[in-house]
C-alpha cells in the first residue's frame, strides 16, 4: 500500500496518477488527511497525558515519604481519572489508526511515469516483436482438437473429477508437461534465480502482504474452515517469505523461482476465449520474484523481461511485448510489461507472462525493509514475472508445431521429454 508519508507529501499528484488508472483518489485521499490530523491531535493528548502520569507517579513517592498520606490519596484519585481518560484517548487513536489502514489498503498504486494512458487492453502498446510466424497446413487445428486426435489432454474427464476448467495431462501430454517446467526452472538457475518450493495455500496475511486481499477475494478459492486460500500464483508465498523481516544491504538482490500449481476462480469468464487450456481454474507457471533496492528495481525489471523474451526464443514462438496502460494494470502494480505469444491455429495472442514492478507497494504490506550503510532501515522494492504460465504456452507450441506427420518438438524441450514428435 502507499504510505501515509507518500500522500501528505503530494497529495495533488498521487490523485492525478491514479486517475491514469480510472481510480477516483479525492476522496480516499481527503479522508486519509483528514484522519491523519486527527490522528496527531490524539497522539499529542496521549503523551501530555503519560507526562501528566509519570509526573504524579513521582509526586506520590514523594508524598509517601514526607507521610503526606493524605495529599497522596487525593494524588492517587487523580491519576485514577487521568488514566481513564488517557485509555479512551489510547482506544480513539488506535481506531483513527485502523481507520487509516483500511482506508490505504483500498488505494491502488501509483503508476510510474512509463504507463501510457488509457482504459482498456486496446489502449497497451506494443513495445516490442520476435519470432517466427508459422506456416500452418489448411487443415491446421486448434489445441483442444489437437490434444483429442493425439490423447494429450482430455478436458472432458477433468469435468468428471472436478468440473470445467480442471484439464487431465495425459501421457505425452504430461511429460511435455513436466518438460516445460523443468526448462523453465533449469533456465531460471542458470540466471541466477534460488528455487523455492513454497506451499500451496497461504493465510490471510500473505494475501493482504501481497495485495490479492482485499482486492481479489472473489478469484481466490478459500477453505472456510482453516480461513487458507489456495495460492493464484506462486508470487504470493515466495514474496511473503520477506514479510517481517529487514535484510542486510549486501545480501541484495534476492533472486528467486518457483514452480507451482496455480488456482483462480476466474469468475465472470466465458465465451470462445476460454476454450480449451485458454482459461483455467488449475494450471501451472514458474514464477521468478526479486527483491531490490529501490535504485536497481527499474534494471531489475529490464533483466526479468530479458530472461522471459530468451525463453520464448528458445521456444521458437512468435511473441510480442505490451506495455500496459494504466486501465488495464493490477491494482498492486506500478508498471507491467504482458508478452504474448501468437497463437495460430486460433488466429490471435495469447497472454502467458506478466513481469511487474510494485515499487514500495507490496513491501510496504510486507514490512520488507533493508538497512543501509548508514544503519536505517527503508522499503525495499518488489518484482515478479511469469517465466512461464504453462496452459497458453502448451496451446500455442500444439498448434505452431502441428505438421502432417506430427506435432514438433521444440529442440530445447527434446532432453526433457525424451521424444521430438508427437505422432
Amino acid at each position: 500500500m502507499l504510505t501515509l508519508q507518500q500522500i501528505k507529501e503530494n497529495p495533488q499528484h498521487i490523485i492525478e496518477r491514479l486517475a491514469v488508472k480510472g481510480f477516483d483518489a479525492n476522496e480516499p485521499i481527503g479522508k486519509v488527511l483528514d484522519l491523519d490530523n486527527r490522528r496527531r491531535e490524539l497522539q499529542l493528548s496521549n503523551d501530555t497525558k503519560a507526562a501528566e502520569l509519570k509526573q504524579y507517579a513521582a509526586k506520590i513517592g514523594a508524598l509517601m515519604k514526607q507521610g503526606e498520606k493524605e495529599e497522596a490519596e487525593a494524588a492517587k484519585a487523580t491519576v485514577a481519572t487521568l488514566k481513564e481518560s488517557q485509555k479512551t484517548i489510547a482506544d480513539e487513536l488506535a481506531r483513527t489508526e485502523a481507520d487509516i489502514r483500511d482506508i490505504l489498503l483500498t488505494i491502488p498504486n501509483i503508476p510510474c511515469a512509463m504507463v501510457p494512458e488509457g482504459r482498456t487492453a486496446e489502449d497497451n502498446v506494443v513495445e516490442k516483436t520476435g519470432g517466427p510466424m508459422p506456416e500452418l497446413p489448411a487443415d491446421a487445428m486448434p489445441h483442444w482438437d489437437l490434444a483429442k486426435k493425439y490423447n494429450l489432454i482430455d478436458f472432458d474427464l477433468g469435468v468428471k473429477i472436478t468440473g470445467a476448467g480442471f484439464p487431465v495431462y495425459i501421457g505425452k501430454g504430461a511429460r511435455l508437461q513436466r518438460a516445460l517446467i523443468q526448462f523453465f526452472l533449469d533456465e531460471a538457475g542458470k540466471a541466477g534465480y534460488l528455487e523455492i518450493q513454497p506451499p500451496y495455500v497461504v493465510n490471510e496475511a500473505s494475501g493482504y502482504g501481497t495485495g490479492q486481499l482485499p482486492d481479489k477475494e472473489g478469484q481466490m478459492y478459500y477453505v472456510g474452515e482453516d480461513n487458507l486460500y489456495l495460492i493464484p500464483t506462486a508470487e504470493v508465498p515466495v514474496t511473503n517469505i520477506y514479510r517481517d523481516v529487514i535484510l542486510s544491504e549486501d545480501s541484495l538482490p534476492k533472486k528467486n523461482c518457483a514452480y507451482s500449481a496455480c488456482f483462480r476462480r476466474e469468475a465472470g469468464s466465458y465465451g470462445k476465449d476460454v476454450r480449451g487450456l485458454n482459461r483455467l481454474h488449475q494450471f501451472d507457471k514458474v514464477e521468478i520474484v526479486r527483491i531490490e533496492k529501490p535504485e536497481n528495481s527499474y534494471a531489475a525489471l529490464e533483466e526479468m523481461k530479458d530472461h522471459v523474451q530468451g525463453l520464448l526464443e528458445k521456444l521458437g514462438l512468435p511473441w510480442h511485448i505490451l506495455r500496459l496502460c494504466g486501465g488495464d494494470m493490477s491494482f498492486t502494480s506500478a508498471i507491467t510489461f504482458d508478452f504474448e505469444v501468437y497463437s495460430a491455429a486460433q488466429g490471435r495472442w495469447l497472454e502467458v507472462s506478466s513481469v511487474s514492478n510494485f515499487e514500495t507497494y507490496q513491501a510496504n504490506r510486507l514490512k520488507c525493509r533493508y538497512r543501509a550503510a548508514d544503519k536505517k532501515t527503508q522499503l525495499c522494492h518488489t518484482l515478479n514475472g511469469s517465466a512461464l504460465a504453462l496452459p497458453r504456452i502448451m496451446a500455442a507450441l500444439l498448434e505452431n508445431n502441428q505438421t502432417p506427420q506430427g506435432i514438433v518438438v521444440p529442440e530445447c524441450l527434446r532432453k526433457y521429454t525424451g521424444f521430438d514428435i508427437i505422432d
